[in-house]
Order: structure tokens, then sequence, then C-alpha cells
């Protein structure tokens, strides 16, 4: 987390005309965030242009889903100030600002009484969470997904990820693969079945839908009081997809036993009444928005999210760390067994996650 000098905090302040103090907020792994202290709050973050080289395209796209969303919970009688995100544009009227030594910088609304968390601490809470990702999903159903652009192309083309890992391999740029290759063999074995989800995508069996890409449980916002999931946070990778991406991310993280910065393998297993929970939150939320075909590869998204996202961090461990946020230097690697784990429990519960689905269909 960088530290704000005088100069960027008095232009970022002057661009948007608040005053504020600032600190560190929250522990996402690519955008530096902060809580803008002033009355009332603002939540300011620096993008990260390395990873998002377009800021304003991402940006249109946050501005345009979420006016979207604005007026769909505003016809449901909601509170689209707490509902959804809020943009703060500039005096000049743009959705963020760029320093004068290329950052750039934008606001949201804070949303007041809230909390965030990073594991459910219970099935109900996973229902919770599940029901606003649902709700996500029902609210953008008429919204056209072509209009977004990819922030990240490909972000979810999973044997795209896995060409990448072979590559990864075939560089050993940081000179890590033969410390790796146990997990690289385990992880390769899944490689066939994570391909189904982004071959039917490309077929049209199941339909090109805005999804947000990224839902684990820390980007739900839940209400203090009544402890319901009342807000999908952390837009800048909504772009066209499958919701088969957020409903098998959202399992890969919130139906483990354990953050995925475990290191003690024995504490990580898939949590089938967690499981649960989760496909009866979002299939009651999202209702007849789904087909039969997605209906169909729902268990086998939680296999293909966790399997993709843990070859990303075995890939960026054999790229030197140049991706992921690390607080010690194996940390991805860490990550990635932790993910193995959990694939392999996955792959092993199968057949009951497609009898629970049943249940809820």
């Amino acid at each position: 987390m960088m530290v704000f000098n005088d100069n960027s905090l008095g232009e970022i302040m002057s661009a948007f005309a608040i005053e504020f103090e600032v600190d560190p907020y929250g522990d996402g792994h690519i955008n530096d965030t902060y809580i803008a202290d002033s009355t009332p709050k603002y939540i300011l973050q620096k993008i990260n242009t390395s990873i998002f080289s377009n800021p304003q395209k991402l940006m249109e796209n946050i501005e345009a889903v979420t006016k979207h969303l604005r007026g769909v919970i505003t016809a449901n009688g909601g509170n689209p100030d707490r509902e959804t995100l809020t943009v703060i544009k500039t005096i000049d009227g743009k959705l963020y600002h760029e320093t004068s030594d290329g950052s750039c910088y934008r606001i949201y609304k804070f949303i007041d009484n809230t909390i965030s968390l990073n594991l459910p601490e219970n099935p109900d809470q996973f229902e919770s969470s599940a029901r606003a990702f649902g709700k996500f999903q029902n609210m953008l159903a008429d919204f056209d997904a072509s209009s977004l652009y990819e922030t990240i192309p490909d972000f979810h083309h999973t044997p795209k990820r896995t060409i990448n890992l072979k590559k990864a391999l075939e560089d050993n740029i940081a000179g890590r693969k033969d410390e790796i290759m146990d997990v690289y063999n385990e992880y390769i074995r899944f490689e066939n079945d994570c391909a189904i989800i982004t071959d039917n995508l490309e077929s049209g069996a199941i339909p090109t839908r805005v999804t947000h890409n990224d839902t684990k449980l820390n980007n739900v916002l839940f209400d203090k009081d009544t402890k319901e999931g009342i807000c999908v946070i952390d837009l800048d990778t909504v772009m066209p997809g499958s919701l088969l991406f957020d409903y098998g991310d959202s399992l890969r993280f919130g139906a483990s036993t354990a953050l995925e910065d475990e290191a003690d393998l024995e504490k990580v297993w898939f949590d089938l009444e967690y499981f649960e929970s989760y496909t009866k939150g979002f299939l009651s939320e999202i209702g007849d928005k789904i087909t039969e075909k997605e209906i169909e590869l729902l268990p086998l998204s939680a296999l293909t999210l966790t399997y993709e996202c843990g070859i990303r961090f075995l890939t960026d461990y054999l790229n030197g760390d140049t991706y992921f946020k690390i607080h010690y230097p194996n940390q991805n690697l860490v990550r990635a067994k932790n993910q193995l784990k959990l694939c392999q429990d996955i792959s092993a519960k199968l057949d009951d996650m497609k009898k629970i689905v049943a249940k809820y269909v």
C-alpha cells in the first residue's frame, strides 16, 4: 500500500472538490484502497493500471452497469445508494482522475453500516451472499453484455489459462520449475474437464451474460443489523462471460473450510453444507433466468473455477510473482497447493453436488 505525498493527495482532492484524510482500507489483491475520512465518507482507490491498462473503458463499464442496476433497484422500491456502488465524478465530469505522475484514482460513496467477510461464519450467511449474487445476475439479465469492454481479455478462459501455465513451466523465468512439478502434474489431471464450460460458452450452448467474474465473499457488503447481503462490490472485472464463472468462483472461495492462503492442507476441504446453502440462495434469486444447460454445469463450475484460480497462482509463482500481491516469498505456491487440495476434494464430491442442485431446481 503506497503512502500519499501531500502533492498527489492535494491534487486528488482538488479534482473531486472533496477534502479528506486517508487511511488504508481492506485487503484486496490488485488495487490500493483507502477510506476517505470526511463527511460523508468515501472510498478512494488507486486503479492498478498495470493490470487494468484502459482505466477509461473500465470505468465506463462500471458506470453503465451501476446505472442499469440503480434503475432496476429503484423500480423495485429499493435504495440504490445502498444496494449498488455510486461512482463520484470529478468536477469536470470524469469517472476518475489521473494525477501528474500518471496514477489513476476513483472515488465511490462509502456505504455505511456494512461489513465484509473473508469467510462465511455460518451457512445462512453464505446463503445470503448467494442471494446477492443471484439477484445481481437477475437484475442484469436484460443488459447487453456485448456492450461491455473486456477489462482483462480471456479472464476466465480456462483453457488459455492452462496454456499460460504450460508456457510458464517451459520458460521457467524464476527458476522454480523443479520444486513445483508434483503440483503441476496433479493440476493437469483436471485439464480436460475444466475446458467444458468454455467450450459450451463458445459454441453457444450456454448464453453469454454480464458477469462479475470475481465473486469472492468479501465482494459482498452485508448490512450490520440484518446480516443480509445488500451490495455487490469490486466491479473491475464486470464484462461478458458465463454466470457459471460467478457461481463457481463463489463456491471456490466460500465453501472452502479455509482461506486460500492456508498452508496447513489438513484444514482445507470443500464443505457440502455450504455448497447447498449457496445453491439454494443463488437459484432462489436468479429464478427462471437460468437455462437447463447452465443448471447441469453448476457443480462442474466449482471445480473449474478452483482449478483456474490455482493454476493462475502457480503460473504467477513460476513467473516470479508479478501479478498477485504477496507478503512472503512462496505465498503463491502456498495458494496453488491450497487450491489443488480443494480441486481434489470437489472432484470426489461431484455426484453429491449434482444431487443437491437437483433439490433446488
